[in-house]
């Protein structure tokens, strides 16, 4: 049995809980290494103290459960079976009565919340969010080894964009590129909509992309990451067309220096709020802390945003083994946008950075 699920199986038994179902896609790739989305349909790992677990999942994805590796009995429902009525019949095979039940409130809806309890009347649901965090906040090498890869094609794919920029370009035009390029390397998912975003839209932290052209003088900003056996990437860097003015150059140079010795501190002991004040009182003793919005960076595996998330009220101790990103931005409308963003793995004395495409200021003629 692998060590996630007996590291769940422990802590199963020491809150004496007597069952768990787990159905989020990524806490069942996690657990057992098969990765689906299931859509509408019930997909999930069922973990106990002592039986041996078992995934349920649509009977289409029967197959390619058992290539992942999975060891144990999978379940599989067709499209007209009651999959409730499987789950219900296989747990209560292995466990005579159900006291506490472990599921992840947080994905679960209220409709199938209700179908767990009318089968499993009288337990009490324990959240089991928080456990799975915990386990997926350290990485091991393995995990590390895919992130870097993840790391590396995210890099790849911020080049092909900048390659691509040329007056009358439009944001689409770039990404369609981007993900082009990606593909023939045999990326066929991104971890999030691939972002470019240019001129005034770049001053929008989540803009959306669309028909906007390069112009001259634009600062031009890429944020996207692709999804690598399971497991994410997420890089963001800025460059500008043919020239920058004064405040544009200013701008640029703050948030470089707020990423840098944001990254620099990282090692472990110091603090997620530490960190994030490191690099917000740079942005703010430069005048612009108003148009920093949001959070320095956040967890980063099989889920894009993951926990931890690295704020400044945040007193979680970094550890050896996390994974982050170190992402400070200013957006100031109608003037720049401007945003430096790397993926970084904390080890013993510091800090490995897994994103390395340049940060200078680049100006693409």
């Amino acid at each position: 049995m692998n060590h996630r699920l007996l590291d769940f199986k422990e802590w199963l038994k020491q809150k004496n809980i007597d069952s768990a179902f787990i159905t989020s896609t990524e806490n069942v790739f996690y657990l057992s290494g098969f990765h689906s989305d299931p859509h509408e349909r019930l997909l999930g790992v069922a973990v106990f103290q002592d039986a041996e677990p078992f995934l349920l999942c649509p009977s289409l994805d029967v197959h390619d459960a058992k290539a992942s590796g999975w060891e144990y009995e999978i379940i599989g429902c067709s499209d007209t079976d009651n999959p409730w009525e499987q789950l219900e019949k296989n747990i209560k095979k292995r466990v005579n009565h159900i006291n506490k039940f472990a599921l992840e409130k947080e994905h679960v809806n209220v409709e199938r919340y209700e179908q767990l309890i009318n089968r499993f009347n009288g337990a009490q649901f324990i959240a089991a969010e928080e456990k799975l965090r915990q386990l997926r906040l350290i990485k091991d090498d393995k995990e590390k080894e895919i992130l870097k890869k993840a790391a590396e094609f995210a890099d790849f794919a911020v080049q092909v964009g900048v390659n691509e920029i040329q007056e009358g370009k439009t944001e689409l035009d770039i990404i369609a590129a981007i993900e082009y390029e990606l593909k023939k390397k045999g990326i066929s998912e991104m971890s999030f909509a691939t972002m470019v975003l240019t001129g005034a839209n770049a001053a929008s932290p989540h803009g959306n992309p669309g028909l906007t052209k390069i112009k001259k003088g634009d600062l031009v900003l890429f944020d996207l990451g692709v999804v690598y056996k399971g497991y994410c990437s997420d890089i963001t860097r800025t460059v500008a067309y043919d020239h920058v003015n004064d405040e544009q150059e200013k701008i640029y140079n703050i948030v470089l220096k707020a990423e840098v010795e944001a990254v620099k501190a990282i090692k472990p002991g110091i603090t997620a709020k530490e960190l994030d004040n490191i690099a917000r009182n740079i942005i703010s003793e430069a005048g612009y802390g108003d148009f920093f919005p949001h959070r320095l960076g956040h967890g980063l595996g099989i889920g894009v945003h993951e926990y931890p998330s690295i704020t400044n009220t945040n007193e979680l101790i970094i550890q050896e083994g996390m994974v982050f990103t170190v992402e400070p931005g200013i957006y100031v409308p109608n003037i720049a946008g401007v945003r430096i963003e790397d993926d970084v793995f904390v080890t013993k004395n510091g800090v490995d950075i897994l994103t390395s495409y340049p940060k200078e200021l680049q100006i693409i003629k």
